[in-house]
């Protein structure tokens, strides 16, 4: 176990995003021993917002990968639990945020499948062919702006779509989650 010990003021804030936890009473993890654990490898001000996997912290200015890396070691240490993790700076998700294709009527029911990695540009334009009603989704090389009018839970769309289409890991948030965080990090700078 590596333990970090450093200012406050050497540190940069993060947001964390867990693909898969607590959702449908799979990969069950308790918040609070969740930020424990990260306190004790030396993230700071460890926050979680809701259940499902969203955390706000600040660390060391180091690459989001590798940051990712140890939040997924500690967590299967930890839990026993494989669970992939996806970091950003608040700068960068902001971006994401921002660059939401949607008119606003659109963008405040839209959700984020933030991708793993980039996906491959002929699978991008195979699945840029399929439609379904009442569907609507933009593909960049980090996320799937998606929008449907049925509700998510009923989308042929969802996060299990993009990932076995693209063949990239994801995992989705909302509009109004990804809004919430990013006015969380605003309190730790």
């Amino acid at each position: 176990m590596e333990f970090f010990n450093y200012s406050v003021n050497q540190m940069d804030t993060y947001i964390g995003l867990f693909r898969g936890v607590n959702v449908s009473g799979q990969k069950k993890m308790s918040m609070a021993k969740l930020r424990e654990a990260l306190s004790k490898i030396g993230l700071k001000n460890v926050q979680t917002y809701i259940q499902s996997g969203n955390i706000i912290f600040q660390f060391l200015k180091e690459n989001n990968n590798i940051i990712a890396l140890k939040i997924q070691k500690t967590i299967e240490s930890h839990f026993g639990l494989e669970v992939p993790v996806l970091v950003f700076t608040p700068k960068d998700l902001k971006r994401i945020f921002d660059e939401c294709p949607f008119k606003k009527d659109k963008k405040e029911s839209s959700y984020f499948t933030l991708l793993y990695e980039k996906p491959n540009k002929d699978l991008v334009l195979e699945i840029s062919n399929i439609s379904y009603p009442n569907e609507d989704f933009f593909i960049t090389p980090s996320c799937v702006y998606f929008c449907c009018s049925k509700g998510y839970g009923k989308a042929k769309c969802n996060n299990i779509f993009f990932e076995k289409k693209l063949k990239v890991i994801a995992t989705t948030r909302n509009y109004k989650t990804i809004r919430k965080l990013l006015s969380l990090t605003s309190q730790l700078d």
